[in-house]
């Protein structure tokens, strides 16, 4: 089928340090084109790690949803970079764990109607207590909470991020016993 979803042509109207958006024509399947209004973004990944029973969250305000949410860490692909090394470096950077190892979950699109960002879930193993280093304008704080009480306040919208919410429901169909 992709066969006949070609970009006939792009034209980038904004490019900024996360994402760009561009307007692409594209062929379809009866020989017509249509517009297409497309958020390019490299991707990025979505750490579920557990220390001492709990996981590690964190919490930070999110200008777009205008308000402080809870969230597994998360972060964005740097060109080239392969996300496992993207997972482990991003929790250490947010939460100040370092990973031995990670084991992946499996991806998913944000918002495949407009969006190309498409985010890998890990599991992370081995954690070893270092020190947060956030970037610049990144506030965040590291939050405990026992699984099943995330995985509840998912199901209840008090955790409305949406690859939290994956992320805990994939892991939790993946190891819990039935």
């Amino acid at each position: 089928m992709n066969e006949y979803y070609r970009t006939l042509q792009s034209k980038t109207m904004f490019e900024g340090r996360v994402l760009s958006v561009c307007v692409d024509e594209v062929s379809m399947p009866d020989g017509s084109s249509a517009g297409r209004e497309v958020v390019r973004h490299s991707g990025g990944v979505v750490v579920l790690a557990i220390w001492e029973g709990n996981l590690i969250m964190v919490r930070q305000y999110r200008h777009p949803a205008g308000c402080e949410l809870l969230e597994l860490p998360a972060g964005k692909l740097e060109p080239g970079e392969d996300p496992r090394e993207c997972a482990i470096r991003e929790l250490e950077e947010e939460t100040g764990y370092r990973a031995a190892r990670v084991i992946k979950l499996g991806s998913f699109y944000t918002s495949p109607g407009y969006s190309s960002e498409l985010l890998h879930m890990y599991l992370a193993h081995g954690l070893t207590p270092t020190a947060q280093r956030l970037d610049p304008g990144e506030q965040l704080d590291v939050v405990y909470m026992p699984f099943d009480e995330a995985v509840t306040a998912c199901l209840g919208g008090k955790i409305p991020d949406a690859k939290t919410a994956l992320a805990l429901l994939t892991y939790k169909n993946l190891y819990s016993q039935a």
